[in-house]
């Protein structure tokens, strides 16, 4: 490919909405293990699960206390990259980030993506405006964890 090529496609890459650099964007790690997301839930669990239907049974039971539990994430407006891995979840996992009650999910930005095998970290790029959001895993079944962004 011909530099000139190569340049086209680099700007077109910085101009596309929703799709930040490191360099300027706030970067929010994110770690999957069964059945939750490390950071809200203040650590590991310790939960087992072979599959989705192993979370949805233990959410079921648990998920109530945790989320009263779990740290509210606060973030600014602006770029951010949600950079999550899967930690030691056998199965491939997601990530899925949106707006909070029916309005919010209607009008906020929203982010989502697959292919998180084990021990792999995928970057999820959004330019966040000031709302309430959630953020889960459909995929290991994960609570809907709470984001506010000023």
């Amino acid at each position: 490919m011909s530099t000139a090529k190569l340049t086209l496609a680099a700007a077109l890459l910085v101009s596309l909405p929703g799709l930040a650099s490191a360099e300027d964007a706030n970067i929010v790690a994110l770690t999957q293990t069964p059945c939750q997301f490390l950071e809200p839930e203040n650590g590991d669990k310790g939960y087992k699960s072979s599959g989705k239907a192993d979370c949805v049974a233990i959410n079921e039971k648990t998920s109530e206390d945790r989320l009263a539990a779990a740290k509210v994430i606060k973030l600014k407006a602006g770029k951010t990259i949600f950079r999550v891995t899967n930690k030691n979840v056998s199965y491939p996992l997601g990530f899925y980030f949106r707006g909070s009650g029916v309005l919010n999910y209607a009008t906020l930005p929203k982010v989502s993506g697959g292919g998180l095998n084990t021990g792999v970290t995928k970057d999820y790029a959004i330019d966040l405006k000031p709302g309430e959001y959630v953020f889960s895993c459909p995929l290991n079944n994960t609570p809907d964890y709470k984001v506010v962004v000023n």
